[in-house]
């Protein structure tokens, strides 16, 4: 029979490199694995090919060679069984694709498990969880209701009708998988697979329990207490381990992860650690300066007007914001500063406000009407801080 190129297989140049090759083979080990392919015969051949290729040509000597003689060079120099076991090639394979990854994706070599006998673990469970700025600048502590699979009482996890009612699995003798060896000219290539008889359980139920039907869980409701630190935000969540559904027949729990959302509040809006405040203000008060009791996250606080202060101003609240998640600090709060226009007016606050008029200082100069208007919100913020 006539032998393909080893070039030709691996789809590189006779002066390809290293990294090339290697590249090479790891596309075509991928797709042809027996793994993904299963019962393909014809897959099973070019994976066979490709790695007897990359044997050859990632070897400098080997190499050299083949570049020289051909096929019949290597016979020369080295019997092809010499290329090593099954175990080798996986050994190779964990080289490139990063040892342990590829044996949770295929498997191991010779000799190796993957650790599939036994119980399924459960699934995590996701749950939402709304809060309230004020909850979150000073944490909180919540109890959620969860309805999720729970361990059957009636057998207690096992799936059984009677303690004698679970025997090892017959078809892979309570290892939880099943072994297929196959032998080619490279070695012997081991394929894994749970066991389909006892979903890689390792045992089998005979008489199922009558309340869970030989799932060892049933459907129930549990509180479960949450405590949030102060900080969080949209998005973030908390692990709680465990608190997941209950696995199959005894199987350990999983996770419950509750994510963050936050509820729109009616007078802070959030911008990082920072809350903003919109704050109105008489024209008096502005002019003249006042002391005003504003809302904060914790309660309410004296906040100081200058006089002359103008509308559209941001005034600074130092660590009244939300505190630094996992850290020392927090944020402050920004009040933006609103002059209140009356909307209407007694006769005698009219003649008033027309004597203002007459004042020297109560029209804005001829450069402020335009001034003022150009800082957009986000400037004025910036020049808060500088």
């Amino acid at each position: 029979m006539t032998r393909r190129d080893y070039y030709e297989i691996l789809g590189v140049t006779r002066t390809a490199g290293t990294d090339e090759i290697k590249k090479s083979y790891r596309k075509l080990a991928l797709q042809y694995h027996p793994d993904r392919n299963p019962g393909n015969h014809e897959s099973e051949e070019l994976f066979k090919e490709a790695a007897e290729a990359y044997e050859v040509l990632s070897d400098s000597d080997k190499r050299r060679r083949y570049d020289q003689f051909g096929h019949e060079g290597l016979r020369r120099g080295a019997d092809f069984h010499d290329f090593g076991s099954a175990s080798d090639i996986f050994s190779a394979f964990g080289d490139i694709f990063g040892g342990s990854l590829f044996e949770e994706m295929f498997g191991g070599g010779q000799g190796r498990s993957r650790g599939r006998s036994g119980p399924m673990q459960g699934s995590d469970l996701k749950v939402r969880l709304r809060l309230t700025l004020e909850e979150i600048a000073a944490g909180a502590e919540k109890k959620l209701k969860v309805r999720k699979w729970k361990t059957c009482e009636t057998c207690g996890g096992t799936g059984a009708r009677h303690p004698d009612s679970t025997i090892t699995c017959p078809v892979c003798k309570g290892s939880g998988e099943l072994r297929q060896v196959t032998r080619t000219i490279l070695g012997q290539m081991v394929n894994i697979a749970a066991c389909q008889n006892c979903n890689g359980e390792g045992q089998v139920v005979k008489e199922p329990c009558l309340t869970c039907k030989g799932d060892g869980r049933v459907q129930g409701e549990s509180t479960v207490r949450v405590t949030i630190p102060a900080g969080v935000g949209e998005s973030n969540y908390i692990p709680l381990r465990g608190e997941g559904n209950t696995g199959p027949r005894g199987g350990p729990p999983g996770d419950l992860i509750a994510v963050i959302e936050e509820e729109p509040h009616d007078v802070f809006v959030r911008d990082g650690n920072n809350v903003i405040l919109d704050l109105l203000v008489s024209f008096p008060e502005a002019a003249l300066g006042a002391e005003i009791d504003v809302p904060t996250l914790s309660g309410r606080a004296k906040l100081r007007i200058q006089p002359g202060t103008q509308s559209g101003m941001i005034l600074q609240m130092r660590d009244k914001g939300i505190p630094h998640l996992n850290s020392f600090g927090r944020g402050d709060q920004l009040v933006r500063v609103n002059v209140w226009v009356p909307r209407a007016l007694t006769a005698e606050e009219k003649s008033l406000l027309k004597q203002l008029t007459q004042g020297e200082n109560i029209h804005p100069k001829e450069g402020d009407r335009s001034a003022h208007s150009e800082k957009s919100f986000f400037r004025r913020m910036k020049n808060a801080f500088s």
